[in-house]
């Protein structure tokens, strides 16, 4: 691990002793309250202040319109969760495909930024730095722990762009190099990998205990776990393109003496603040119930419903009403007395993995044949059943019985031209004689429900099988930069980017597979067939 540090703290060391970073370097190593660096490194706190930040800005909580940019009106409305009521910008925005640098700039922000806070990439640099600094081997731990949080915020930034600076990024002349996606996920398991490994010596070590803001409570043998979970999520995100690699890594997560989130999720306290959908929902009423959501949970007659939204303010509208995304709105007062998110967002913690979505990695990673997966139904029925357990609902045993109900067709209370027929008969109760095309449906539908509220890994998951059936907008101001049918798939790079590191981003653009704008599929995302 030293090696791997030492390459760039040498280069990164004597930039900062050139350029405008040394003002960086200075922030770094001097603590403004006259605390001296042998007291601070005593507690580790000059390595442990800095998970604070790293651990706040993956999904940032506060102030909640930082999230409504960074998530809430992107990937929490394309996959197919919610919508809003508020015709943004005359109702030009990124639901009706016209994107908004000015709203999508906080992605990108909140992962690159270092001022007032933001930033993953460089806290989690400063970590790196600190440790080696330190000349302390035990400090390792702290920078495979970073490790995993960076690798858990940064697939999802490629998840959104694409190429990202990542593998590059902690040496200063050539932080601002991008990696092409496969490479980005190359580096993602190798750090897993590492981190996995690294981290095994130190089970029972309790010097994170003061800095983790997890329910792990600095527990080095869950951060691991944790760590292997996220490994099989991503492979799994990579089984079409690179099955070999998928193959390869996914064993390895089922094999690995680390474990997997069977029996626990993942949640991070927000510090006290509340989730900040429940702000943009329940207070600004800027998002609501997806037409989707409605549609499923309601032809399932699934008891989940009443924790993830709330009835209608008007009760003309009966037990719980969607909104359909893409379509003519006026003004809020039309659609804003539809249903918003309910308890689910209630508490001060943000969950970033359930054990819900363990199980359904493993039923398609049966379905796929991978060694160690175990049977998909059981897998899938675990699935449902953990989610269930997870929102305090009953009933089932009776719901995966249940192999007749099927998604409801979607009636928009005020304009028929809204109304969308389900294109599916997917049902709940395993379909054992099916094709695997129609058992990887009922999973990827589970996952979707038993992932709410975290829109960015329902619309990635969307984006790489095509389920659940999201519907198409029915206003497209893309200019034919992103079809209809096929939906959106990323987002453009950044004004400030572009602006800033322009040649960077010129490279960057030819890592994709077409033009940069909303239509251009993702490496991961092929187009092609599930199997």
């Amino acid at each position: 691990m030293k090696t791997h540090i030492l390459k760039y703290t040498i280069a990164s060391l004597a930039a900062l002793s050139l350029t405008n970073c040394t003002k960086d370097f200075e922030d770094i190593n001097t603590n403004p309250y006259g605390i001296s660096q042998e007291s601070l490194e005593q507690q580790n706190n000059h390595i442990g202040s800095r998970f604070a930040p790293l651990f706040s800005n993956v999904i940032r909580a506060e102030p909640a319109w930082n999230y409504q940019l960074q998530q809430n009106l992107n990937a929490d409305v394309f996959s197919g969760y919610m919508a809003s009521a508020t015709p943004f910008a005359g109702n030009i925005n990124n639901q009706t495909y016209s994107l908004v640098d000015g709203w999508n700039g906080f992605i990108w922000a909140d992962a690159y930024d270092a001022n007032d806070g933001n930033g993953v990439m460089p806290y989690a640099r400063e970590i790196f730095q600190q440790v080696e600094l330190s000349g302390d081997e035990n400090g390792e731990k702290f920078v495979y722990l970073a490790n995993i949080i960076r690798v858990n915020a940064m697939h999802r930034i490629s998840d959104v762009f694409g190429p990202i600076r990542y593998s590059k990024y902690n040496s200063y002349d050539t932080t601002g190099q991008y990696d092409s996606q496969e490479e980005a996920y190359t580096a993602f398991f190798a750090d897993l990998d590492e981190a996995i490994d690294g981290l095994e010596p130190y089970i029972g070590d309790a010097q994170f205990v003061a800095f983790d803001q997890s329910n792990f409570g600095g527990d080095i043998a869950k951060w691991r776990t944790y760590a292997n979970s996220l490994r099989l999520r991503l492979a799994i995100r990579v089984s079409k393109v690179n099955p070999t690699l998928a193959k390869t890594q996914g064993e390895k997560a089922l094999a690995s003496n680390a474990g997997l989130l069977e029996s626990q999720n993942m949640t991070v306290d927000m510090g006290g603040f509340v989730h900040p959908i429940l702000t943009i929902s329940t207070v600004w009423g800027d998002i609501s119930m997806s037409a989707e959501m409605e549609s499923i949970l309601k032809g399932f007659n699934d008891g989940r419903i009443g924790a993830f939204f709330n009835a209608p303010s008007d009760p003309a509208l009966g037990d719980y009403k969607g909104i359909r995304q893409g379509i003519e709105i006026d003004s809020k007062a039309q659609y804003g007395s539809h249903s918003s998110v309910g308890k689910v967002v209630e508490g001060s913690s943000k969950i970033w993995m359930t054990s819900a979505e363990i199980y359904f990695l493993k039923a398609e990673a049966a379905l796929r044949g991978w060694t160690g997966a175990g049977d998909a139904q059981s897998n899938y029925e675990n699935g449902v059943k953990a989610s269930f357990a997870q929102f305090g609902v009953g009933g089932v045993e009776a719901y995966l019985a249940d192999g007749t109900s099927t998604p409801n067709d979607f009636v928009d209370a005020l304009n028929p031209a809204n109304n969308y027929a389900y294109p599916s008969n997917v049902t709940i109760a395993f379909n054992s004689a099916g094709t695997n095309e129609e058992k990887l449906e009922q999973i990827i539908t589970q996952k979707w429900i038993a992932m709410f509220p975290d829109g960015q890994e329902a619309w990635s998951e969307f984006r790489r099988t095509g389920y659940p059936r999201v519907f198409p907008v029915v206003v497209n101001n893309s200019g034919g930069a992103i079809d209809t049918n096929v939906q959106i798939r990323r987002i453009n790079f950044v004004d400030n980017e572009k602006n800033t590191n322009g040649a960077n981003v010129t490279t960057a653009v030819g890592y994709l597979n077409g033009p940069d704008n909303g239509g251009t599929r993702l490496w991961w995302d092929t187009g092609a067939g599930n199997f």
